[in-house]
């Protein structure tokens, strides 16, 4: 297809981004990058080691010391596979304060623009299409009803065993959308020249398949 390409899709928790992403990149024969993956490793990495999360200038030299890499569907920390650890329920509550910390987010940034170099990638998280890739080729914000969001979040969850309450949910998605959109660096929004697709009322495939259109589209 060409010359390196960068898709960026961006959006709060429950749009659906993430399965989109990775299922626009397979489409594509693209890499994809999981953004979120790199902010719990540095939590997992970091409870794993004893550093408290409140403190911001050891959680950043953790980030800087540990060896992370993304290797197809598995992320390694120093050569251990914890693709699995990183997705626990006490890592996703935990990473806010990993998310919120600038100058990781600031050396996250530094190694996802490493990981996109000279490839095709799709990437997706918060802040890909306003700070990580600004001169992205093509770029998605990803929003859908409070309610459905909270409703895919309580069936995802009850799929791994764990059956939280739709209302437990929805207070959390919210304290989380307020946070991420008041950040003070990596705001969550849509960059200006971004298309936003409301995904509440469409199924994966059709999610899927306006992206993939709009892409190809694009480099026709």
């Amino acid at each position: 297809m060409g010359a390196r390409v960068i898709v960026t899709i961006d959006g709060p928790a429950g749009a659906g981004k993430s399965t989109a992403a990775r299922r626009l990149a397979e489409r594509l024969g693209f890499l994809f990058l999981d953004t979120g993956a790199m902010y719990r490793a540095v939590t997992w990495h970091c409870q794993q080691q004893g550093i408290p999360l409140t403190d911001t200038t050891a959680v950043e030299q953790a980030a800087r010391a540990m060896r992370l890499e993304l290797v197809g569907q598995r992320v390694l920390v120093d050569g251990q596979d914890v693709s699995a650890e990183i997705r626990s329920r006490e890592v996703t509550q935990e990473s806010r304060f990993v998310a919120a910390n600038n100058a990781v987010r600031a050396f996250l940034v530094e190694l996802q623009r490493q990981f996109a170099d000279g490839r095709d990638v799709v990437t997706e998280g918060r802040d890909q299409g306003t700070v990580a890739f600004p001169h992205a080729e093509c770029k998605f914000f990803l929003v859908a009803d409070p309610r459905e969001r909270a409703l895919r979040r309580q069936r995802e969850l009850a799929g791994k065993g764990q059956h939280i309450p739709l209302e437990e949910l929805l207070e959390q998605q919210t304290q989380r959308d307020e946070r991420d959109s008041q950040r003070e660096f990596g705001t969550m929004r849509a960059a200006a020249d971004a298309r936003v697709v409301d995904t509440s009322r469409l199924s994966l495939d059709e999610v899927v398949d306006h992206l993939e259109q709009v892409v190809r589209d694009g480099r026709a």
